[in-house]
């Protein structure tokens, strides 16, 4: 079986960089191409800053919605992550139950589900006209 630390494997990484030093004629010097100290820290420090550049937009997103999602009421005319429209008739838990359509047909679907609360109070018949919801 291979293991990490087998004497052979750590032997021959050892030896890469060696090979190379003793016909440049430099005795002592660091093999060139090598990672300094501060290159290491240097690396670090901007992959901390990528992660955060990263991280703080993507929690604003999260709180914003979430905020959405806790104001939801119902009455509210909102749009779900599959682009249906509808009116909020109930919530209860995780679940919110949509009025849809000119019939007013009834839908379930999960909080998360909904995508935005909708400003505009229009609802489209079955013609395709768009008709004031008040």
């Amino acid at each position: 079986m291979l293991s990490f630390f087998d004497p052979t494997i750590l032997a021959s990484l050892v030896s890469c960089g060696g090979a190379d030093s003793g016909s440049s004629g430099s005795s002592g010097a660091a093999p060139a191409g090598g990672f300094g100290g501060w290159t290491l820290i240097i690396m670090l420090v901007l992959m901390v800053v990528l992660f955060l550049v990263m991280s703080i937009p993507q929690r604003k997103r999260e709180k914003k919605v979430k905020e959405m999602l806790d104001s939801l009421k119902p009455g509210d005319r909102v749009r779900t992550i599959g682009g249906m429209y509808g009116t909020v008739t109930s919530i209860k838990d995780d679940v919110v139950t949509l009025s849809v359509g000119p019939d007013k047909a009834r839908l379930v679907f999960a909080r998360g589900a909904i995508a935005t609360i909708e400003d505009a109070p229009v609802e489209a018949t079955i013609d395709g006209d768009v008709k004031d919801v008040k």
